[in-house]
Parts: structure tokens; C-alpha cells; sequence
């Protein structure tokens, strides 16, 4: 079952009772501008009547996305023990922090020593077939959007154990240039202009969605198997995440060919996004919601890590 993504801008209180998550809004918060006692009753009566109750179970990733949101303790344990993300977001609304469980596979002590323990050779030829496939759904994006591909596919098959050819930075290069309509001067950098909002928000979410599978296959998000900064707390969900990112690049294209490219992300765009991880996707010639899929994904590579297969379980993009 495709878990639900959950996402509060506006104050809220959020609280747990009986494996359900509860959404209170806050009496404070209610207009003031009322007539009489009788009017306010009124309009209390109307927020109450739009709380919500969600089971824990469903729920996957949860946004917070205001600093009037308030979250129980006992919500926060409910939520990691059902191996729910909870991303926090910053002032200018971007994500900037996120809770996941520490205990959520029953043999985690044991994949936690074969992924420690794993060779460099093999975290190269992990790696090679990560660029490999990143590349790949970088040329189905640009095919399907009616662009040229270049050399894609040929460079995503001279890809070596690695990428110590840097065929991963020559895709991009060319990857970037390509995938806009002509009418957008478009260069990726995280500070850069629209849409690279866009591209950072959906990345964060996608960043989410991968760190919680991750854990749930009983891995550690901090120890990649490429990005090494010691800086980067969830190195290992930078990798995987990889040849995920075109399907994040896909909504972002979807909504600048509508002419959206905002400096502020409204709550209709932000809602698009959103639907990231329920985002169809092909996985080992199946369609899969992006978040179930990624879990697959998350679980072959904790079986490479013991031994038990050679691949990584990628997505395609349909060209």
C-alpha cells in the first residue's frame, strides 16, 4: 500500500490516540472579528468540524511547514516506530531537517556490519551501475519531452567501475542544457533562479522518501557508497536517490512548460510536488508508485552489501 504524504502550513496541533494521528486546529489562531460569544461559538464549531484523524500506518512522510505547528511527543514515537520521515522546514519554507527511526529492521545490527564492512571495489561497481541508470532516465526524460538525447546512452554504457571517466558530470552537463524549453536561460545551482526551487524542494522530498526506505532495509542513510562529506549526515540516501531525481525533474518540467516559475512556492505548486512519492514508476517491468519502489530499491542494496545479489534494483524512465 502507497503510504500517504502529509504536509501542515498553517498552525496546527498534531496528536496520537489509539494509532491515529489527530489534527486539532488551534482555537487561538481562529479570526478575532467576531460580533458576539455566539458568533465565535459558531466559527469554533466550523474549525472543529475540520479536524482530521489518519491512521499511523498510512502515513509515510510528514511535512511540517509552519512554526505554529505543534507535534506531541507520543505522535513523534508513533510516527518513527511505523518508519514515518518527519521533515522539518526553515523560515523560507525549504526543508532543513529530518527525524527517522534508528531501530526499524529486525536484523539491523547484522546489515549494518556487511555495509560497513563492504569493499571499496564493490562500492565502485555499486556506484557505476548508479550513474549508469542515472544517466539512462536522464535520456527517457529528455526523449519523452521531445529533446535530443546527445551521446546519453553512449556514455551511459562507457560508464566504469567508479565513473572514473566523470561520465556522470558530462551527462549532467549536457542534461541541463536540454531539458527546459528554449525560452528558459536555465543553469542548475541550489541558489540559482526558478525553477531551481522547484528542483531543490522536490529533491528534498525525494531526499525524504529514500532516507526512510534506507532505514527501513536496515541501512545506514550517513555511510555512501560515493558522497563522503563528513558534513552529510544521509551520504548514502544522496546516492541512491540518484537515478530517482528525473522523476523529480519531470514534475518540475511539467510545471514551467505551464509557465510556472516562481520565486515562492504557493500551496498548488507545493502540492504537486508532493505527489512525488506516488509518482508511477516502471520498476523490474512493473509499474509502482515512486515510494514503493524506492523501497525495493533501499532492499537490494542492502542484499548487495551481504552478498546475496550483484544489482541494484533501479527504475526506468519511459522514453
Amino acid at each position: 500500500m502507497i503510504k500517504k504524504t502529509l504536509y501542515f502550513g498553517s498552525p496546527a496541533y498534531l496528536s496520537c490516540k489509539q494509532d491515529q494521528l489527530i489534527i486539532n486546529l488551534k482555537p487561538e489562531q481562529l479570526e478575532m472579528n467576531f460580533v458576539d460569544y455566539e458568533d465565535y461559538e459558531k466559527r469554533y464549531e466550523n474549525r472543529k468540524n475540520l479536524n482530521k484523524t489518519i491512521p499511523i500506518e498510512d502515513i509515510g512522510v510528514i511535512i511540517i511547514d509552519h512554526y505554529g505547528v505543534t507535534i506531541s511527543q507520543y505522535l513523534l514515537n508513533a510516527l518513527l516506530e511505523n518508519n514515518s520521515a518527519i521533515v522539518i522546514c526553515n523560515k523560507t519554507h525549504h526543508p532543513t531537517g529530518l527525524f527517522l527511526n534508528l531501530d526499524s529492521n529486525s536484523t539491523q545490527s547484522e546489515k549494518f556490519r556487511a555495509q560497513i564492512e563492504s569493499s571499496m571495489p564493490l562500492k565502485k561497481q555499486l556506484w557505476q551501475q548508479t550513474v549508469k541508470a542515472k544517466i539512462l532516465n536522464q535520456a527517457g526524460l529528455l526523449s519523452s519531452a521531445g529533446r535530443e538525447t546527445g551521446n546519453m546512452i553512449s556514455w551511459a554504457s562507457e560508464v566504469k567501475s567508479g565513473d572514473t571517466g566523470g561520465h556522470e558530470a558530462r551527462a549532467a552537463a549536457y542534461y541541463w542544457k536540454a531539458i527546459f524549453s528554449e525560452n528558459i536561460d536555465f543553469y542548475r545551482s541550489r541558489s540559482g533562479p526558478p525553477p531551481n526551487n522547484l528542483l531543490n524542494y522536490s529533491y528534498a522530498i525525494l531526499r525524504a522518501v529514500t532516507a526512510r526506505a534506507l532505514a527501513g532495509s536496515g541501512l545506514l542513510p550517513t555511510l555512501g557508497i560515493f558522497h563522503r562529506n563528513k558534513y552529510n549526515a544521509y551520504c548514502l540516501a544522496d546516492d541512491i536517490m540518484e537515478p530517482y531525481r528525473p522523476f523529480a525533474d519531470k514534475i518540475v518540467c511539467e510545471l514551467t512548460d505551464y509557465g510556472i516559475r516562481e520565486e515562492e512556492l504557493n500551496k498548488q505548486i507545493k502540492q504537486r510536488l508532493l505527489e512525488l512519492p506516488a509518482a508511477d514508476v516502471i520498476i523490474d517491468k512493473e509499474k509502482s508508485p515512486l515510494m514503493v519502489a524506492m523501497q525495493r530499491t533501499t532492499s537490494s542494496v542492502a542484499k548487495c552489501f551481504e552478498g546475496k545479489v550483484k544489482n541494484i534494483l533501479y527504475p526506468v524512465m519511459e522514453s
